[in-house]
Formats: structure tokens, sequence, C-alpha cells
């Protein structure tokens, strides 16, 4: 970028102009704290029974949803200590939080309406052991 060597009588009026009533420069940093304010809820549902997490997922999603979070972190755990192992009429991947939820939301209108994706976190956010779910933008 070049530097200006000597500034016109324009340019000087328009800088005391604005040191006068600098009301029309933007707070970028007020408009990014609104913005992210709600951009993820995140909330763990270890020791929670299915049908337990089910209505609670199911609360969840609606009241993010109408808030206007763009993302839901759901804690689910791996399904380690279920003890599955056991029974041999139960199905490891529906009968945990982890499988269950997605199966949840899929099935009900109400909530998928509401969903844009539903993935597996990232390592660093708990991976295979939670969720995000990515909602739409609330209508009024």
């Amino acid at each position: 970028m070049k530097k200006k060597s000597k500034l016109s009588e324009k340019d000087k009026k328009s800088w005391e102009d604005f040191l006068k009533n600098p009301l029309n420069i933007e707070d970028k940093e007020k408009n990014k704290t609104e913005t992210n304010k709600f951009s993820r809820f995140k909330f763990d549902l270890h020791g929670l029974s299915i049908d337990e997490a089910s209505k609670r997922v199911t609360e969840i999603i609606e009241s993010c949803y109408e808030k206007g979070f763009k993302e839901i972190l759901l804690i689910t755990g791996q399904g380690h200590h279920s003890n599955l192992d056991k029974n041999v009429y139960v199905s490891k991947d529906h009968s945990t939080l982890k499988g269950t939820i997605p199966e949840l939301i899929k099935n009900n209108s109400a909530l998928s309406s509401k969903i844009i994706k539903i993935e597996n976190a990232s390592l660093r956010e708990g991976g295979m052991g939670a969720l995000i779910i990515r909602l739409k933008k609330f209508k009024v």
C-alpha cells in the first residue's frame, strides 16, 4: 500500500468530520458477541435412561430452536457401560443413547423439521461419544 505524501483539503475535512461524529462506524466486537451468543448449546446425557434422554432431547431441541441456537452438542457416551453383551436379544446400536437419539429425531417430524444435520462430534468435542445437531433458523 502506497502512503499518500500529502492530504488534500477534502480528506482533511472528512477526517475532522469523522472525529467529531464517529457514529457511522460499526462496533465489530459488539456484533460478534451478539451473533455468537447463541451459537451452541451443550448438554450431557450421561446417567439418563433412553426414555429420560428422549424426553430431555426433545425439550432441548425445541427450546434451542426457538432461542436461535445454531448447534447442540449432546454428550451421549459410547455405550461401553451399558452391559449389552449379556443379552443376545438386545441391539447394541439401538440400546444406547448414541444409537437411539438420531433415530428419535429422524422418526419425529416435529423435531426433524428443525434440524439441518446430525453428525458425530470431532475428537476434541467428544468423538464417537457425542453428537452435533445443526439447527435451522427459527421462523417467526
